[in-house]
């Protein structure tokens, strides 16, 4: 009797210890629902920053990060939801990817893998301005990145919003690099010049794109990337959407876009 007693007490342990750990709440928590899934609102360096839970997470606690634009075209995110995966986003606005912006996004990087036990590894998504985020962790970060999933992204500062200099996005983006307009023709840190970082890491990358992209060029932006990273002998898929503009962005099927995620990222 002592050593069924023992027998079923191993089980349980082992079953125990292969159960995601259940969610926790922390003081400053704020509870909502997005999209019937539950989400949790709070504060990372000052900034609103918020989780989505799945309803039973995966093994290992899987989790793509919305580098800007959250919730939109988010058929991938409810996708990798369905699947047990925790979707993050942090506000971090107006900073172009940046190092002040990379700054934030390591304290909410902390957070996330710390305290609420996320995988070590992320998937970065990067919509439009928000390439501009997740190529520039991964070079910051490449051993903290799972993959890399870029949606008609901005890559080259000079492509957008460079060929608009009399905006206000071009007039913050300078400021925040600390360029001016006679410096930044000579810039060498853009995510363009460090492509070797990313491929050394040996991170797996999707671009999506429309074909007939005017806003964020793709011959200007993911074809530079995509030749250089094939040259370097990394993992890239490019998926082009004949005739389409910047928008709409992802597919409306999202299963290309989790198919590769799900068969590449490097937890």
């Amino acid at each position: 009797m002592k050593i069924f007693a023992r027998l079923l007490l191993g089980c349980w342990v082992f079953v125990a210890g292969c159960v995601a750990p259940v969610e926790q709440s922390r003081p400053g928590d704020k509870k909502s629902e997005w999209n019937g899934f539950g989400r949790v609102d709070f504060e990372v360096a000052g900034r609103p920053c918020w989780v989505v839970v799945p309803k039973v997470a995966a093994p290992g606690r899987p989790w793509i990060w919305r580098t800007e634009f959250f919730g939109h075209e988010p058929q991938a995110d409810l996708a990798l939801l369905a699947r047990g995966w925790h979707v993050a986003y942090l506000d971090a606005k107006n900073l172009y990817g940046a190092p002040k912006a990379i700054a934030l996004m390591e304290q909410f990087y902390a957070h996330l893998t710390k305290e609420r036990r996320l995988a070590k590894r992320v998937v970065l998504e990067g919509f439009s301005r928000g390439g501009l985020y997740a190529f520039n962790y991964a070079v910051a970060h490449p051993q903290q990145v799972a993959a890399l999933y870029l949606d008609a992204p901005v890559l080259d500062i000079r492509s957008w919003p460079g060929k608009k200099p009399e905006s206000k996005e071009w007039r913050e983006c300078l400021a925040v690099y600390g360029l001016t307009e006679e410096t930044v023709a000579g810039f060498k840190g853009g995510l363009l010049d460090n492509v070797a970082v990313v491929a050394k890491a040996r991170v797996p990358i999707l671009s999506v794109c429309g074909g007939a992209d005017k806003t964020v060029p793709l011959a200007e932006n993911t074809a530079v990337l995509e030749k250089r990273y094939r040259e370097l002998g990394g993992l890239i898929e490019v998926i082009v959407k004949d005739g389409v503009d910047h928008h709409p962005h992802s597919l409306k099927d999202p299963a290309p876009i989790v198919d590769f995620l799900v068969k590449h990222a490097r937890f």
